[in-house]
């Protein structure tokens, strides 16, 4: 982790939120996040409140709101699943134009539809304010498993090394005048995916022995230790406390 390793979702940006040390998002997400699951469905205000938060976030991080609401997009498939459900599941029904739907159905739809994009939207202002390279400092600041924070590491190296891979390989293939246009090609594919596993397997197998001939005994070296003073803490901290005050009345109302 000793390297920098920008990714597509971080916006370079000179605001507040940025300048925030990672464990410090990293924990304000995942306790906002807590804190939105243990909203009862039914109290549907608190949510659009949640969602006035997250607005002042990215508001305060300079993320804009079209691009905020293009990488919403990934939630589509649960948008779909919740779609389906006042259709497929049971109990008592009700007409809504012309169509019965199970109110179980609905009010389950309605959970994971608010809780999962307020989940996703989060998750994506701190991906967008928050390099990978210090998201992965972040977790072990936190004390996760460095073995977890590891395997997260070089996932994450090695899927941009076997996607360079993929791209060198299908220039290579249309520079001869390969194109795949059916079931006929799906064996120059297969064989391609094949030698792509094989390029990939030799090319760690160099690279875990170069890393042993240089001392690795099972750790990363830790360059940059990041800290946190308390006044980072408490600004971090406003998100998933506003948050659970909202929380809180929706149970007590």
């Amino acid at each position: 982790m000793g390297a920098g390793h920008a990714h597509k979702l971080y916006r370079h940006g000179h605001s507040a939120v940025h300048a925030l040390p990672p464990h410090c998002k990293l924990a304000a997400v995942f306790c906002f996040v807590l804190v939105v699951v243990s909203t009862p469905r039914e109290v549907m205000w608190a949510f659009g409140l949640y969602a006035v938060l997250l607005g002042m976030v990215a508001y305060a991080a300079r993320v804009p709101a079209g691009l905020l609401l293009k990488r919403l997009l990934i939630e589509v498939p649960f948008v779909a699943f919740a779609v389906l459900m006042p259709f497929v599941a049971q109990g008592e029904r009700v007409e809504v134009l012309g169509m019965s739907l199970s109110v179980s159905g609905l009010w389950g739809a309605w959970n994971v539809l608010a809780k999962g994009t307020l989940g996703v939207a989060a998750s994506v202002l701190l991906a967008s304010t928050t390099e990978l390279r210090s998201l992965l400092l972040g977790l072990q600041r936190l004390k996760l498993p460095p073995l977890l924070v590891q395997i997260a590491s070089f996932m994450i190296r090695y899927g941009d090394v076997i996607t360079d891979e993929m791209r060198r390989m299908s220039i290579a293939r249309r520079s001869r005048g390969f194109e795949a246009r059916g079931v006929r090609h799906w064996g120059v594919l297969g064989k391609t995916a094949g030698a792509l596993f094989i390029r990939s397997y030799e090319r760690g197998e160099r690279v875990h022995l170069a890393m042993i001939s240089r001392g690795y005994t099972g750790t990363m070296p830790v360059i940059d230790e990041v800290t946190a003073t308390r006044t980072q803490w408490s600004y971090a901290a406003a998100l998933p406390v506003s948050a659970l005050a909202v929380c809180l009345l929706g149970w007590t109302l």
